[in-house]
């Protein structure tokens, strides 16, 4: 029967189950496949309690999300309006204003929780 994950011996063994029936190769459905289902959601809600993962800083997301998208720094400065505002934006110099931020979030798909933080 599950039940909620309360411990750390309780998440090793749901996640040694949860390893387990993932090799099994689990049909869609089936009862191993709720257990499956059920079990992560379970292990999921423990690890967001127990091992939280802090937002990285503003300023290295932006960085890291222009070099997934092969961006220069010249077409950052198209989306934040001005040359001289991207520098100082990099260098920690300027924050972000509200409109930066929109417009990082729709074209970078940066969130928006990410880029409000205090840096």
């Amino acid at each position: 029967m599950l039940k909620p994950i309360k411990t750390e011996e309780e998440y090793n063994n749901a996640l040694a189950r949860v390893y387990e029936l993932m090799q099994t190769g689990t049909v869609e459905g089936s009862v191993d496949s709720d257990e499956l289902e059920v079990l992560s959601i379970l292990v999921k809600e423990y690890e967001l309690v127990h091992y939280p993962v802090a937002y990285p800083n503003p300023l290295e997301a932006i960085k890291f999300r222009m070099e997934q998208m092969n961006l220069s720094e010249n077409e950052l400065s198209n989306i934040l309006g001005y040359r001289s505002r991207k520098s100082e934006i990099l260098s920690g110099k300027r924050k972000l204003s509200l409109s930066m931020i929109r417009k990082l979030t729709e074209i970078l798909h940066i969130p928006a929780e990410i880029l409000i933080q205090v840096y």
